[in-house]
């Protein structure tokens, strides 16, 4: 059997990944068709290697009779056109941040609780977490069910396609200006982030805490427990794809380097790469374009009862966005809920 899919916000990087992702895994499909504003009707967009689509415009379509929509067109946006497909019986899986923090949405990794998906019947809406988040719940599940996580200390170095394609077109400009020793003001981050580093991702808050590092806190609460405490600091950096998180953990019981290695190299969605040698972990180089959440540099923090570190790595445009949206898809499929 196959299904209708929309895929909104067809023109951007999200966008374009999920398409490719639904080729490349083969998820059953009986039609496709891409969605994006009224200013890009006419374009064209890739689905896997061989077949394009033509962009429709989504403020005139019609969802009646679709099963699933993608949706990674920015939260103004499916806050208005989202609970539009779920009304007319279209399953939604959003990528933006709009109704994360929704009771009644499950934010779901399927890795991590997928048993989540049982409950969204209340609006016909599913979230996809935060890029951050995702690859870092992945790693932590693991942990989490065997020895119990109290506290979560992270640094997230974090690519500028996170910010989306303009923005790594102003990497790609300025980086290029300072060869051509010219001057190019920022115009996507609030300054230059050509050989440089941005400790700010999203608008500041009252606590002095950026609403990425909110995103962070409060999602791996809702998804994993919301005993956990969290605290993160959110960097970007002048990396095209990929992002990466120096995370440290503190656990309830104790639990060895090797124990947590075991666990995470038995875990769904990750690979472990861990020598203790030059060039014995992963980057974020070598994680893109790939599936899954690479885990290095595992290791006991003796600062802290029962504490480790971890080096998670993942491509936040596959794991942290597309890829997490299409295996939703996959499940609902799987466990019959469609």
């Amino acid at each position: 059997m196959g299904y209708r899919v929309a895929v909104v916000g067809a023109t951007g990087a999200v966008g374009n990944e999920m398409l490719q992702i639904l080729a490349e895994r083969e998820f059953p499909v009986d039609e496709v068709v891409a969605l994006a504003s009224e200013r890009s009707i006419g374009k064209k967009v890739s689905f896997g290697d061989d077949r394009t689509l033509d962009v429709l415009d989504l403020e005139r379509f019609d969802f009646r009779g679709f099963d699933i929509a993608l949706f990674s067109p920015g939260a103004k946006v499916s806050a208005v056109h989202a609970p539009r497909a779920a009304a007319a019986g279209c399953v939604v899986i959003d990528n933006t941040s709009h109704f994360r923090m929704d009771p009644d949405v499950p934010l779901v990794v399927p890795e991590v609780n997928r048993e989540a998906l049982r409950y969204f019947h209340k609006k016909n809406i599913i979230a996809n977490p935060n890029c951050s988040t995702i690859q870092m719940v992945v790693a932590l599940n693991p942990i989490h069910r065997v020895a119990r996580i109290k506290r979560v200390v992270v640094a997230t170095y974090q690519s500028v396609s996170g910010a989306g394609k303009e923005a790594m077109d102003e990497l790609f400009e300025h980086t290029k200006a300072i060869y051509m020793n010219e001057r190019k003001e920022p115009v996507n981050f609030p300054k230059s982030i050509a050989f440089n580093l941005i400790p700010q991702i999203d608008v500041f808050m009252e606590d002095g805490s950026t609403k990425e590092e909110w995103k962070m806190v409060v999602e791996t609460k809702k998804i994993l427990d919301p005993k956990i405490q969290v605290t993160a600091t959110c960097v970007r950096v002048p990396v095209f794809v990929g992002h990466s998180e120096a995370v440290n953990v503190e656990l309830e019981s104790p639990l060895s380097a090797e124990e947590a290695r075991e666990l995470l190299d038995e875990a769904p969605g990750v690979v472990v790469v861990d020598r203790r040698e030059a060039g014995g972990y992963m980057t974020p180089t070598e994680a893109a374009g790939e599936y899954a959440v690479f885990v290095s540099r595992i290791r006991e923090d003796p600062t802290v009862p029962h504490g480790l570190n971890l080096w998670v790595v993942a491509d936040n445009l596959r794991k942290g966005a597309a890829l997490n949206a299409v295996q939703i898809a996959e499940c609902l499929v799987e466990d019959g809920l469609l």
